[in-house]
């Protein structure tokens, strides 16, 4: 009787006890958390209640309802997606901007080289070049179109404006004669064989095609790394990485500890599981940036699409006067090859020089020169992107860590024994899992299906795939879109066909004073082949095209 009687009293003393522990946590600091961070639940239990009704947390005694383990859930997949798009924001903002800023700069430089080239042409030429300034503008535009992702061969198309050139020069400076368009489609045959513009078309050939290929891959590179950060940053969570959120983040509330931060290897493993595909992305991100390194290598070194087209119209003015100078040689070749023209009306071959050329050239001093993208330089910009695609290496892989960082989610550098666990407050033992989707097949926290690899994480690892390849190509001064596959050692199409480092061309030797022939003899009349072009416009050519040489030399 006596024993029946004590255990009667020790489970009475049991029970006081466990009334009062229970009593005691109560859920005041949870209704006050939930407040603060903007929750507005119908109910919050005072005090602990049975937890049979929760799905993610434990079920033992909760100061959770289902309504609030519900909105916790909807809230988890909200805090992760805004870990997500915080984390990513500096990344995506770097190729937004620099993106945005050298498209400006290209395109302002192409805008400020074409007006300072009609300008100075204007003032050197005068109404000869403004009868045929269309040649000049659709050079222009058509490099524009092509900078802007239009369907151009620079190689056709450079070929294309020295034939045009040609044509309206010879046409010029045989002004005494009548030139056909038949006769002026016989010229254009010959123009590999005549060279009547020295090695200028050459070089300038070489210069603009890899400088202008390797600007515009860049600037679609960067277009693509936007594309592809913005993209992967607008995540989406399975099932299994939402209820692994609402556990890691919320279901201390339930537990009666919201001040409690997990673990930050538990942070990790759920990071690790819900950004497995993500994290799958880094190789080929990784080999997309060091393509975009070289190309940056490339546009501050041989491929300077600056130094290529701030002195076009030297380069061009000198081609001129190598024509003229040539002009009596290239004559005769092209009436043996296609015959002597008929001559023309005393009125068009009488004119004077002054009717040609009425004012002197005048060289733009360094500080004339237009400035370009709000006075900057391409050498600045390319020195500013260059560390900022160095630091953007291994991001994706990188993800967890920088979204599980002390203050954001996790306990930090607090003791293991104070963050949560998953489970309680306490120390997380669990292994860290390493990176990537067949990682996790194994994460303690996220049920991950690693033969399912997600379909649009796999698209943007083909478009960074097909970017590096293009930019690899860039790099060599290839554009892969007008490869001739004819001849794989030329590369050729809108590309120098170097292997390695491409070699830069160099002005030769300064041009020597061009011979000017006075013409004495009038009106040409007769069939005599070797009939000397009228000097009027050759006269204007040397005399401007020389002084531009030298100030330029």
């Amino acid at each position: 009787m006596l024993r029946l009687e004590t255990v009667i009293c020790t489970f009475s003393l049991l029970s006081v006890a466990a009334r009062a522990e229970f009593k005691a946590r109560n859920c005041s600091e949870v209704r006050e958390a939930c407040m603060r961070r903007g929750f507005s639940f119908a109910h919050v239990p005072h005090q602990e209640i049975p937890g049979d009704h929760l799905r993610i947390c434990l079920r033992g005694n909760t100061c959770c309802t289902e309504e609030m383990e519900d909105t916790f859930g909807q809230q988890s997949k909200r805090d992760f997606e805004s870990l997500v798009e915080n984390s990513s924001y500096a990344l995506r903002l770097t190729f937004v901007s620099r993106h945005k800023r050298f498209d400006e700069f290209f395109l302002e430089l192409l805008e400020n080289t074409e007006r300072s080239l009609n300008e100075m042409f204007v003032r050197t030429y005068g109404k000869p070049y403004m009868q045929n300034s269309e040649v000049f503008e659709n050079l222009f535009a058509e490099l524009k179109r092509y900078y802007t992702g239009g369907n151009v061969n620079l190689e056709e198309m450079l070929n294309d404006f020295w034939s045009r050139l040609l044509e309206r020069m010879f046409t010029l400076l045989n002004s005494q004669y009548v030139i056909t368009e038949d006769y002026l489609e016989c010229i254009s045959k010959y123009t590999d064989q005549l060279k009547p513009f020295g090695d200028v078309p050459k070089k300038l050939k070489a210069q603009v095609t890899r400088a202008f290929i390797a600007a515009r891959t860049f600037v679609q590179g960067l277009s693509v790394g936007r594309e592809v950060a913005h993209r992967v940053s607008k995540v989406s969570c399975t099932p299994a990485c939402i209820r692994a959120l609402t556990k890691m983040l919320y279901c201390p509330f339930c537990q009666g500890m919201p001040a409690v931060k997990p673990c930050k290897n538990y942070c990790l493993n759920v990071m690790k599981g819900c950004l497995a595909n993500q994290a799958d992305l880094d190789p080929e991100w990784n080999l997309y940036i060091d393509a975009m390194l070289l190309v940056a290598q490339r546009l501050e070194g041989p491929f300077n699409i600056e130094s290529v087209m701030e002195p076009i119209d030297v380069k061009i003015s000198e081609a001129i006067m190598n024509m003229q100078d040539n002009s009596a040689q290239v004559s005769y070749k092209v009436f043996q090859g296609c015959g002597q023209p008929k001559p023309a009306g005393i009125t068009r071959s009488a004119r004077g020089v002054s009717d040609v050329f009425n004012a002197r050239f005048r060289p733009y001093s360094p500080e004339e020169r237009p400035t370009t993208a709000a006075g900057t330089s391409l050498d600045r910009l390319v020195v500013d992107i260059k560390e900022k695609l160095k630091q953007s290496k291994k991001f994706w892989s990188n993800l967890p860590e920088e979204m599980c960082v002390e203050d954001r989610v996790t306990a930090g550098n607090a003791s293991d024994e104070d963050c949560w666990n998953g489970h309680s407050k306490g120390r997380y033992f669990p292994e860290v899992q390493k990176d990537g989707l067949t990682n996790q097949q194994n994460n303690p926290e996220v049920g991950v299906d690693i033969t399912r690899p997600d379909t649009f994480i796999r698209q943007q690892i083909m478009a960074l795939r097909v970017m590096t390849n293009k930019l690899k190509n860039a790099y060599h001064g290839n554009d892969i879109y007008f490869q001739d596959s004819s001849d794989e050692g030329s590369g050729s199409g809108s590309g120098s066909g170097c292997t390695e480092v491409c070699p830069t061309y160099m002005d030769d030797g300064a041009t020597e004073t061009p011979v000017v022939r006075a013409d004495r003899s009038g009106p040409a009349h007769g069939s005599a082949p070797l009939c000397v072009p009228s000097v009027a416009l050759p006269t204007g050519l040397a005399l401007s095209a020389l002084a531009l040489h030298r100030q330029w030399r």
